[in-house]
């Protein structure tokens, strides 16, 4: 029987959910989702191959939850604060493990990085303001990313989260009123 990429994707994705992947190998993963390690080898060419997918998969779903906000969104900070919810809620952790984990393997040349890790932030960001209604630059969307990974990453090395929402909301807060 043959697999397709994006179903088997969409497993290691529930896989990842349920029982995380960070410290699994190829072959345990393969075991978790019902296929073999040749499979997952053959759509993802290597388990960093796979992490990065798997992250790509996530940083897209993510940026959809954007695009969906800004529909219904009132405010920038309204927003800001919806997408916050949304990357930090304790559901998506396993995942911002995971993506901080694929990043240092990326810095050191270690795996595939997924496409356009900024990038594609950036342009949806850009298309969430047009949305709203308000003229945004690509300096202080790349301030809003960096911020909000600078912070998640506070979360999962165990900073308390009402503290680390708090500084989130002072960021909103400073990118609302840039004057206070």
């Amino acid at each position: 029987m043959s697999e397709s990429r994006d179903d088997l994707l969409a497993r290691v994705l529930d896989f990842a959910a349920r029982d995380g992947l960070a410290d699994r190998s190829l072959r345990e993963i393969a075991t978790g989702v019902g296929t073999s390690h040749r499979m997952l080898l053959y759509h993802f060419g290597s388990r960093e191959g796979l992490l990065a997918a798997v992250v790509g998969a996530m940083e897209a779903q993510q940026r959809a939850t954007m695009a969906a906000l800004a529909e219904t969104a009132a405010t920038p900070a309204e927003l800001m604060t919806g997408v916050w919810q949304a990357v930090s809620s304790p559901e998506v952790r396993p995942f911002v493990r995971l993506f901080f984990e694929v990043l240092a393997l990326t810095t050191r040349g270690g795996a595939p990085g997924p496409d356009g890790l900024t990038a594609s932030w950036l342009d949806d960001a850009e298309k969430a303001g047009e949305r709203l209604g308000i003229e945004t630059d690509r300096a202080s969307l790349r301030l809003g990313v960096a911020v909000t990974r600078g912070l998640l990453v506070d979360l999962v090395a165990g900073e308390d989260p009402a503290e680390v929402d708090a500084a989130y909301a002072l960021f909103v807060q400073l990118a609302a009123d840039p004057k206070k």
